[in-house]
């Protein structure tokens, strides 16, 4: 992987940490995917180590959580 990936809901939480995220690495540098919209990879966000979103996976495997918005859980519903 040579892009960090950003996981989200797109809650409120998650859209602003999106900005910020993307204003500190670069656009360029990050993909990002909403997992509400695209739920098809919900699958690969928890094989990635994401428990909650937003989440950023940084391109050494690293998962960083980011100011609680939601639990996978939750998004799965």
């Amino acid at each position: 992987m040579s892009k960090s990936i950003f996981y989200h809901a797109g809650c409120s939480v998650c859209v602003s940490a999106e900005q910020d995220i993307i204003d500190l690495v670069g656009a360029e540098n990050i993909e990002v995917v909403n997992i509400a919209e695209n739920r098809a990879r919900i699958s690969e966000a928890e094989k990635a180590g994401v428990t909650s979103v937003p989440a950023l996976v940084t391109p050494h495997g690293n998962t960083l959580h980011i100011n609680f918005g939601a639990s996978i859980a939750d998004v799965k519903g």
